[in-house]
């Protein structure tokens, strides 16, 4: 096998977060003629790179129940050298396929060896080949402090997975790996260094965002327990942001007779998260279910304005941003434009706000406008 079809077996075979990926359909199936391992991304930033997503290797001593790459399990392994990898994309890169990197790798020998051969192969396209754009890199279970802070001084942008809300859910998912000690400990590093030593130790003279990725559904956690460990890492770790990987189960291995998780719910997930990430909501404000997951029929944002809004509106000529963020169709640039449109005029009018980009219909039933509530289209579901 050559090392170009190699690449391919490690990327196509990847499930990993979306990293903000953006939904147009047609462009991706041009993109994946063109180069079936690369994937179209929106950073953190706002632009939108081709971006690789690959293992260095995908041998794993681990033993993950969920896991296509778990040890033991029949299938095709694939290994690269840092040297390898490294040749094969800066090709891509200069033939205009890729722009970004997105590395992770099944575990071999250890976590440590494991995060020093990802650690060599962001040292030589940073050092020696010169590669100065986006690069992804994980960390693996039980790196070690120093590897945590390099790995910080090549990267744009690390993540650690933990795979589920806590040590109690890991077992069914991952019994090899231990919650804190693992999982948890190099995301605190991430924060402390950041709390702790100035920004122009990091690569392009700042350190990289932290993400974290769920797999979802398997193992049999609730998004109470999902979202309260997101906020807690919200708070205390820097998160970026959290991603949910929606269970899909794999043939050959414990878990292939376990039921896939709705998209639904991960939709819910990811609304409920952005609310506590993005939108000065807390935890408790919240409604769960009696089986302490978020109702599927509703978004979480809506929910809330029909249990406080519906009988308070908000006027919009005098409320505060926090309070206009929370109103049904208004985000953080509606915000914005309301704050900028009503400092020349009063809006008094549903086709002000639409005017401005609001979702004037969803944020109707829960606003005033100079005084009065506006006149709307009632939703028929």
């Amino acid at each position: 096998m050559d090392a170009l079809t190699c690449l391919k077996e490690l990327s196509t075979e990847m499930d990993l977060e979306p990293s903000e990926e953006s939904g147009n359909r047609s462009a991706a199936v041009e993109r994946k003629q063109r180069a079936i391992f690369t994937t179209e991304a929106t950073l953190p930033n706002g632009k939108r790179i081709t971006l690789l997503k690959s293992l260095l290797s995908s041998a794993c001593e681990n033993d993950c129940n969920y896991c296509p790459f778990r040890s033991g399990r029949d299938t095709q392994r694939v290994t690269l050298k840092p040297e390898e990898f490294s040749t094969i994309f800066m090709n891509l890169v200069r033939a205009g396929i890729a722009q970004g990197l997105f590395i992770s790798s099944g575990v071999v020998q250890g976590g440590v060896h494991t995060q020093d051969k990802l650690l060599d192969l962001a040292e030589i396209l940073r050092l020696r080949m010169g590669f100065r754009g986006y690069l992804h890199l994980k960390l693996m279970p039980g790196a070690e402090r120093a590897q945590v802070e390099r790995a910080m001084q090549l990267a744009d942008r690390v993540s650690v997975n933990l795979e589920a809300p806590n040590n109690l859910r890991l077992q069914t998912l991952a019994p090899s790996k231990r919650f804190i000690e693992d999982l948890i400990q190099p995301l605190r590093w991430v924060h402390e260094i950041r709390q702790s030593q100035p920004a122009h130790l990091g690569w392009n003279r700042r350190w990289p965002s932290s993400t974290t990725q769920f797999v979802m559904g398997a193992s049999g956690e609730s998004d109470l327990e999902l979202l309260a460990t997101t906020e807690k890492l919200n708070t205390y770790a820097g998160l970026r942001r959290a991603y949910f990987s929606p269970f899909r189960p794999i043939a050959d291995t414990p878990m292939e007779n376990h039921p896939a998780t709705s998209k639904v719910r991960e939709s819910r997930l990811y609304q409920a998260s952005f609310l506590l990430r993005d939108y000065g909501f807390k935890l408790e404000e919240l409604t769960f279910d009696d089986s302490q997951n978020l109702p599927l029929s509703r978004d979480p944002k809506q929910l809330w304005a029909e249990n406080n809004l519906k009988e308070k509106p908000v006027e919009i000529n005098q409320a505060a941003p926090e309070e206009l963020l929370r109103i049904p169709g208004i985000g953080q640039k509606g915000v914005e434009a309301i704050l900028g449109g009503r400092r020349k005029n009063k809006l008094c009018d549903l086709s002000h706000l639409t005017a401005l980009g609001i979702q004037s219909q969803r944020a109707a039933p829960f606003i005033l406008l100079n005084g009065k509530r506006p006149i709307y289209q009632m939703s028929l579901w």
